[in-house]
């Protein structure tokens, strides 16, 4: 079974696919680090952002596993360096690059294969798995996915204003919502979930609940 969840940043589609995953006994797949994978390993070859074949050829090389809530390139953990302040504003470029996004889908398609997985990102349930069993769009205030953000970074040491992280945040919601491929959007048949007054705890109840109640 394949469970998507896709939304913006902040929403709290990461903490809530974890915490889904871990109810269900399902496989988690967090495809925004795949992307921030890349970016990490282009900015340690200093690959520049603007040749898109070189950051292309970067994703197809890099060997890119997953071993619990790590991420590993090359066999090294990343889990932490790829959550910078740098990384996230280099992630718009392998994002929006469209070889990386087709080295990527095969991927995370072959990672989930016919294992029973919750997948979260930006177009999980409208590219990469249209036919998804489940698919959910975690969304939420722009205020309140800012203020997440910002507690995110301040945990890692980052201490940004929040202003500043408002102001990057709308950037990213446009620039993922213009993409060619994999533009952010609610899939036709998602269940939509505004996360601006519930927290995670409450958004996977409602999820399960979902779930055990469909039919079959």
């Amino acid at each position: 079974m394949i469970i998507t969840i896709d939304g913006p940043a902040g929403a709290g589609k990461s903490t809530v696919a974890r915490q889904l995953a871990n109810r269900l006994g399902f496989a988690f797949l967090d495809t925004g680090a795949m992307y921030r994978a890349v970016a990490w390993a282009c900015l340690q070859r200093d690959v520049d952002f603007s040749d898109v074949d070189a950051v292309a050829d970067v994703a197809r090389t890099i060997v890119i596993q997953f071993d619990g809530d790590e991420v590993l390139v090359d066999g090294q953990n990343v889990s932490g360096q790829i959550r910078t302040n740098d990384v996230t504003a280099a992630s718009q470029y392998t994002a929006g690059n469209l070889e990386v996004r087709e080295i990527l889908v095969e991927q995370q398609r072959r990672i989930a294969g016919d294992a029973d997985v919750v997948t979260e990102g930006r177009d999980q349930g409208t590219v990469v798995f249209p036919a998804a069993e489940f698919k959910f769009f975690i969304t939420a205030s722009p205020e309140s996915r800012a203020r997440r953000r910002q507690e995110e970074f301040a945990a890692r040491g980052q201490n940004i204003p929040l202003e500043q992280v408002l102001a990057d945040q709308t950037d990213r919601d446009n620039r993922d919502a213009a993409r060619k491929v994999g533009a952010m959007k609610p899939a036709a048949d998602a269940v939509e979930v505004d996360t601006s007054q519930i927290d995670a705890d409450a958004v996977v109840q409602r999820l399960l609940e979902i779930i055990d109640g469909s039919p079959g």
